[in-house]
């Protein structure tokens, strides 16, 4: 079967902020992940744990993957469309701020154990 993704959009936090987070959990089943993410103090961890579940959710109601043999096979956090504000500087100008955002993407497949 082929793999399954969920991708989380426009979320408020850089990918050099998310990318730590990610590091933890690519690699592993999806049920020790959200074990893992549920751990994490960050605020982003949340974020990321919602498109993990979100991801399992779509393997296992869309490809009717069994939920316990789901591994992460890729996530990334890649960047998106900066948000654009302006600050008000000394005589009258202006400093340019660009908010970052990324795009969570989640790909999870089922994990097959290899059999000689």
């Amino acid at each position: 079967m082929p793999p399954v993704q969920a991708v989380a959009k426009q979320i408020g936090a850089s990918p050099k902020r998310l990318r730590p987070i990610l590091d933890l959990v690519r690699g592993r089943s999806v049920t020790d992940a959200l074990n893992m993410l549920s751990l994490l103090t960050s605020p982003w961890a949340k974020q990321v744990y919602k498109t993990v579940h979100s991801a399992a959710a779509n393997a296992e109601n869309n490809m009717m993957m069994d939920r316990d043999d789901l591994k992460i096979v890729r996530i990334t956090a890649d960047q998106a469309r900066p948000l654009k504000r302006f600050r008000p500087r000394a005589r009258g100008r202006m400093g340019r701020i660009t908010k970052q955002a990324s795009h969570i993407t989640v790909v999870v497949d089922e994990a097959h154990p290899e059999e000689f």
